[in-house]
């Protein structure tokens, strides 16, 4: 069960995908991830772990509340 907290970007995908999304795709600069209409934006990969304040940015845009993610 995933908390809202660091993650890195290869669990980040993974978990996306469970919820529905497919990807990653070029998208420019940055990977994309898609579900329906809805278009994700994804961080490059580094060498730290997502940040707790950037992933509620990312699952906002994705339109995935809270409880969904932490259901996973």
């Amino acid at each position: 069960m995933p908390k809202i907290a660091p993650i890195k970007r290869r669990e980040l995908i993974k978990n996306l995908r469970k919820l529905g999304f497919s990807g990653p795709f070029a998208g420019g600069n940055h990977g994309i991830m898609e579900r329906g209409s809805r278009t994700v934006i994804l961080p490059n990969p580094h060498r730290s772990d997502i940040g707790k304040d950037f992933l509620l940015r990312i699952l906002s845009q994705a339109g995935i509340e809270r409880e969904a993610w932490e259901k996973l």
